[in-house]
């Protein structure tokens, strides 16, 4: 028992360490975090609704998620082939893409959710 402790500690530090990394090293990720906060805050602000918040939890960690692997498939891909390579860069489009796919849908959420609310204040 005492090594699968072990182990799930050693493993939580590796992802914290990964964590870590992505927003130290990425622009696009800092800015989602602090996007991410300004939403969490006004969803504390206007008091959303358990279903919304779920909504808007998944929303975070999904483009969260996603810019974690759309970093982790550019680094390895530059770490493979350091030069250019057509294809090397479409992979990198496409996972850049599925960040890109997973903003507007929850950039849209939040507009559902929000904007409503800002209307009534106005």
């Amino acid at each position: 028992m005492p090594n699968s402790v072990s182990r799930f500690i050693k493993s939580f530090t590796h992802a914290l360490h990964g964590f870590d990394f992505l927003f130290r090293s990425q622009v696009n990720a800092r800015i989602e975090l602090c996007i991410a906060v300004s939403v969490i805050i006004a969803a504390v602000v206007f008091h959303i609704s358990p279903s919304e918040w779920i909504q808007v939890l998944l929303c975070i960690a999904m483009v969260l998620g996603l810019e974690g692997i759309n970093t982790s498939i550019e680094l390895l891909a530059d770490k493979l082939h350091p030069g250019f390579d057509e294809q090397i860069g479409k992979v990198k489009d496409i996972a850049a893409g599925a960040v890109l796919i997973a903003s507007i849908l929850a950039a849209t959420i939040g507009f559902i959710i929000f904007v409503p609310r800002i209307m009534e204040i106005m």
